[in-house]
């Protein structure tokens, strides 16, 4: 299985929310999101503009990506919404 990653910035109220409900994912349904802080880590950053290269570009925090089916979620979503993205291979 490939990684499904969770780009933030430490200070970003969104991404909070976000960590939220990915740390509620791996408690109640074990679905690893792997955390990627990328306002003070530029090679977190680096990853992140290379996977946010889709038309819909987010160009920010918090944004998703799924190695898994190539497909990203850019800002806040609710906690089915992530979960069944997520999940998907």
């Amino acid at each position: 299985m490939k990684n499904v990653y969770f780009f933030y910035g430490s200070e970003c109220p969104n991404c909070m929310i976000m960590e939220k409900l990915v740390d509620r994912l791996l408690e109640e349904e074990g679905i690893l999101i792997k955390k990627m802080e990328c306002w003070h880590n530029t090679e977190n950053e680096n990853l992140m503009v290379s996977l946010d290269d889709s038309d819909e570009c987010c160009g920010g925090v918090p944004f998703f990506y799924n190695e898994n089916t190539g497909k990203s979620i850019c800002g806040e979503v609710n906690y089915k919404e992530l979960r069944i993205w997520a999940e998907s291979k």
